[in-house]
């Protein structure tokens, strides 16, 4: 084995805390993708291919394995039934909630009296699923990709959100991160994140906005940056509003002019296919294509043209606009005080888009980022500074401050919302209310925890119940009972209920309705075991990558300082070791790259010995041999 001897007279350095391994996660309705910074600077980490994004497609196949991205994408109309996209869409929802179902061409299961309520699940050959477990796919591979990329576990993640994802949103995904083996730090919001990103990159102060319409959702988010502070002065926004709707708006199209009877499954998956790259084509040209033959024998051909495109979605450009304009009056800003509009999201490529955020601010866009890769990379820089890195990086003091984006409240009497947080409010926080009974010798209080912004309990989100008992019998209005609300870093809630005068209290971690019970959590860990063999093969070679990288440098290294120590045939033998362990280092095969590590282990272990044989000469000439003893 070969060892690094500093030279004698060199002043002795501590060597460098070790970084740990973390990364920021961009978790997207089309695609999804993994940062980290293993030198100190952001950067979105790619696949084996090159490939820095990942579709959000998974796909569970005839023999029982499910496949990820790429390998998925293929299927998605030949086998849609079973081949998921978008589930990011159908994160915390109901059948309710998802509006139109004809773009969605799924089998929906029934909820089972087992499953929290209103939870959306899937039909598929691999049984029961549900869009927190299909997430959890996607996030495992991303988890393995960077792990292989960084040669070990990753320590933690954050992962971002849509600043307008509700409780049920937050904690669902929070939960899917959880079945794909990842250590949460936080949940980050989306705006917030490219805020990050291009701050801390270009150095900029002053007001900005950040628009970011993704696959399935729209956030808006106001922004102050000044001398390394993010505060985040308002934000707003539609969590079921995004690139897919132009889809389906263009998939609506081509039923009318093309004039189609209703269809099956796989001819809405193809459509739908096609609708989304006609949508992508104008973004560069003014006409596209849409050809498709059906399962039927019908065959589509018509041809979209940029300005018609631009016609059928300009109610659905308005309708971003909206939550900009009460975003700017939330922060009491206009205009005017804008310095500039950071563009995120991948259909923020739209030409229509970008004229009418132009239009409306009076001011191009900044275009100078990626718009796929900034929410990865400003989540990969928190991270970093969750871990405790940040202080290995130089020129990174800066602080985050976030709000959360609904009110949250209690229902009171007449079914009326007494809100305790309000929109916009920074977090994490702490907020408390007193109230009392309402009748005489009433011992106990129902509370329910509502969020919106609506005034009747009825129009706003029904989060959480729970009864505060062992009130002692007083007159009415004479007991005080103080709740107390507490939302963490990653925007999620507790509330407790305290009667003040005998200390009697109750509270409630809030888990949404649409979340997973602890049971069903608990028996997806433990399935999640038996792939436990995969993830310590991938790990196992992801170490001995690294392993083998290390060696080549410091044996290069070591020729370049010292290799007048060999003779020509041990030169070639290291040589000819270190080809090989190059050559095994790009392969998957693990034992073969292990044997190429011993093999070039062995072939250095003489050359390391006679550098240190002349280490320790240098450092004794000249040097009496008392003097050394002494030393």
């Amino acid at each position: 084995m070969l060892l690094q001897i500093s030279e004698p007279d060199s002043q002795a350095t501590h060597p460098a805390p070790a970084r740990k391994r973390a990364a920021g996660i961009d978790l997207g309705t089309t695609h999804s993708l993994v940062a980290s910074m293993p030198q100190g600077v952001a950067t979105v980490l790619p696949d084996e291919k090159g490939r820095v994004l990942l579709p959000s497609v998974v796909r569970y196949d005839e023999a029982g394995e499910v496949a990820v991205g790429y390998g998925a994408l293929p299927w998605l109309a030949r086998d849609a039934a079973n081949t998921i996209a978008s589930a990011k869409r159908l994160m915390g929802r109901g059948l309710t909630d998802l509006g139109d179902m004809r773009q969605f061409p799924y089998q929906w299961a029934e909820t089972s009296a087992t499953e929290a309520a209103g939870m959306v699940r899937l039909k598929t050959r691999a049984g029961i699923k549900n869009p927190v477990e299909i997430s959890a796919e996607i996030l495992k591979a991303l988890r393995l990709r960077a792990e292989a990329q960084l040669g070990g576990a990753l320590e933690g993640v954050v992962v971002t959100v849509p600043a307008y994802f509700d409780d049920a949103q937050r904690q669902a995904t929070k939960e899917a991160a959880r079945l794909a083996g990842l250590n949460v730090l936080r949940l980050l919001n989306e705006p917030t994140a490219a805020a990050i990103a291009y701050g801390l990159d270009q150095g900029a102060e002053g007001v900005y906005v950040v628009y970011d319409l993704g696959g399935g959702t729209f956030d808006v988010s106001i922004l102050r940056l000044s001398r390394g502070v993010f505060e985040v002065l308002a934000t707003h926004g539609d969590s079921a509003l995004g690139g897919d709707d132009f889809d389906h708006r263009v998939f609506c199209w081509i039923l009318e002019t093309a004039n189609l009877p209703p269809l099956a499954a796989e001819d809405v998956r193809l459509l739908s296919t096609v609708a989304r790259s006609a949508k992508e084509t104008l973004s560069q040209h003014e006409t596209a294509p849409v050809a498709a033959m059906l399962s039927t024998g019908i065959r589509v051909e018509l041809t979209l043209t940029a300005e018609v495109f631009t016609e059928i979605t300009q109610h659905l450009v308005q309708k971003t606009l909206t939550p900009v304009k009460r975003a700017l009056r939330d922060a009491k800003l206009s205009i005017d005080d804008i310095k500039g509009v950071v563009l995120v999201g991948g259909a923020t490529r739209m030409p229509q888009i970008r004229l009418a955020v132009a239009g409306f601010f009076k001011q191009p866009p900044l275009l100078n980022l990626n718009p796929d890769e900034v929410v990865a990379l400003g989540a990969a820089i928190q991270a970093n500074a969750l871990v405790g890195n940040r202080a290995l990086d130089s020129g990174e003091d800066w602080l985050l401050l976030d709000v959360t984006p609904l009110s949250l409240g209690l229902e009171t009497m007449g079914g009326l919302v007494e809100k305790i947080v309000p929109r916009n409010a920074s977090i994490p926080l702490t907020r408390a209310q007193d109230f009392t009974t309402f009748k005489d010798g009433q011992t106990a209080l129902a509370i329910h925890v509502v969020q919106g912004e609506r005034e009747k309990v009825s129009d706003c989100r029904s989060l959480a119940r729970f009864e505060l008992r062992g009130i002692p019998p007083m007159v009415a209005g004479a007991a005080r009972i103080r709740i107390t609300f507490q939302i963490d870093a990653d925007g999620l809630l507790s509330v407790s209920a305290r009667e003040q005068t005998t200390g009697v209290e109750a509270s409630i971690v809030v888990k949404p309705s649409y979340g997973l019970s602890e049971n069903k959590i608990t028996r997806m860990l433990e399935e999640s075991l038996e792939h436990a063999r995969d993830d310590m093969q991938a790990r196992a070679l992801a170490e001995s990558q690294v392993e083998a990288d290390q060696l080549m440098e410091l044996t290069q290294h070591a020729l370049a300082a010292d290799g007048d120590l060999l003779n020509d045939a041990e030169r070639t033998a290291i040589d000819a070791a270190l080809a090989e362990l190059g050559q095994r280092r790009q392969g998957q095969a693990l034992n073969a790259l292990r044997l190429a590590l011993a093999k070039a282990n062995k072939a250095t272990a003489e050359f390391a010995g006679r550098r240190m044989d002349r280490s320790v000469q240098k450092a004794l000439t000249g040097k009496r041999v008392d003097s050394v003893v002494k030393e």
